[in-house]
């Protein structure tokens, strides 16, 4: 399926949307704004490849051209073979700063890890990191620099994916200091379905920043537009100009296979597809595998013995002190699953149940002594739905009114067919 988008201006808010009408949608709802989206039940599997936001100088160029402008990317902000930044100074852009999310503009730091502001050896241009453990905001003097902060970066889709995060926090500091905001829209790899409970907000944190399920099923341009749509910014004010320039020939049905590695322990589709099941295992004693050759594809502990797998975290790049490092982990080997097969089950608590029975059974420790076991499935109820033995599938019904509430909630800013 095609589908074509013209730009036009909504009450001053623009916004570049691909509707087979023509249409243009602002960040706001409006009756008339975007086509009621229509199931998919199969896979995308048209043969033209997606063009992503960034490629599309033609739409975005004249937009951006004589304002000064900052760009939140990192490694994954390509246009073939060339950065976006490239792209941005070859066409005459006058970028200004660069702002990197966490792991950093070039995406080998360690999960978490703080990212010193640096700047880009190859244009000279300041790199302002926003995940540098002092604020998560942009200090004054960068915003005074710049008009436009311009959003290209490849997300996940999932509520604890830091990169979404970064984007608010700048749609806030936008509307703080009145600069304008453009999102390079990109494919959401997660993008086929909607699952998990909608974030308990006073679980707000680093890895849960909106009233979101865990799998939103929406782009990084979506995002954008419901959190300014659904007032979701700072002090429930609004962003006057924020413009999305859309991806084309892509649906939320499409196999979008990533041309970049997102972050280091994501290496390819079949851990990016088991993130939405695997990833509570970091609010708890298991490795999930970080320091392996199969980070979120694998799980184990020292203890989870009789099993007929086995691995062992060993320190390296973008894992430099991985869980249970060293230390030998008896589990479960997932590496030779059907992608489609983990896509369909969607969120799969099986594995988190697997392990929690089997070191509760032996005494010995399953959560880590915080909360961030809750901070990341976001619902204070499912630690003790797993302790009173509850299958996946029925701690999975009791957010099913959330995923039906949300799917509604999130239509009029869906840019591409469902």
């Amino acid at each position: 399926m095609t589908l074509h988008h013209l730009f036009k201006s909504l009450l001053g808010i623009t916004c570049l949307c691909l509707t087979s009408a023509a249409a243009c949608s602002s960040g706001k709802p409006a009756a008339a704004s975007t086509p009621a989206p229509t199931a998919a039940a199969q896979p995308d599997t048209a043969s033209r490849p997606v063009t992503v936001g960034a490629a599309r100088t033609d739409q975005y160029v004249p937009l951006l051209r004589g304002k000064r402008l900052a760009l939140l990317s990192n490694q994954t902000g390509m246009v073939g073979k060339r950065h976006t930044l490239d792209v941005m100074l070859d066409q005459g852009l006058d970028v200004k700063v660069i702002f990197s999310p966490e792991h950093g503009f070039r995406g080998t730091a360690d999960a978490g890890e703080h990212v010193s502001s640096s700047v880009d050896e190859k244009t000279g241009i300041p790199i302002a990191s926003l995940y540098d453990g002092k604020s998560p905001m942009p200090k004054r003097e960068v915003m005074e620099q710049v008009d436009v902060i311009v959003v290209d970066i490849q997300d996940v889709g999932l509520r604890f994916y830091t990169y979404y995060v970064t984007m608010v926090n700048l749609m806030d500091a936008a509307v703080t200091y009145g600069k304008e905001v453009m999102v390079f829209d990109r494919p959401n790899p997660n993008g086929m379905y909607v699952d998990g409970p909608i974030l308990d907000m006073t679980l707000r944190s680093g890895v849960g920043r909106l009233p979101i399920p865990i799998v939103h099923g929406m782009t990084l341009g979506e995002l954008a537009r419901m959190a300014n749509g659904e007032g979701w910014l700072k002090d429930g004010k609004r962003l006057d100009r924020l413009t999305v320039i859309p991806c084309l020939d892509y649906t939320h049905q499409t196999r979008y296979i990533l041309p970049v590695a997102p972050s280091p322990n994501l290496p390819n589709m079949l851990s990016v597809y088991l993130y939405p099941s695997m990833c509570y295992f970091e609010g708890t004693t298991v490795s999930l595998g970080r320091g392996t050759d199969w980070p979120f594809q694998v799980y184990g502990h020292p203890h989870m013995t009789d099993r007929g797998f086995s691995f062992t975290p060993r320190s390296r790049a973008g894992a430099t002190a991985p869980p249970q490092q060293d230390r030998l982990c008896h589990g479960v080997d997932l590496t030779g699953l059907d992608p489609e097969a983990v896509i369909a089950r969607g969120i799969d608590l099986t594995y988190v149940i697997d392990a929690y029975r089997d070191l509760t059974a032996r005494g010995r420790q399953f959560y880590l002594k915080n909360n961030f076991f809750d901070l990341l499935i976001g619902d204070r109820n499912v630690r003790n739905m797993l302790e009173r033995g509850l299958s996946s599938d029925q701690i999975k019904a009791t957010w099913a009114d959330d995923v039906a509430r949300f799917k509604q909630q999130r239509r009029p800013y869906l840019l591409y067919d469902e």
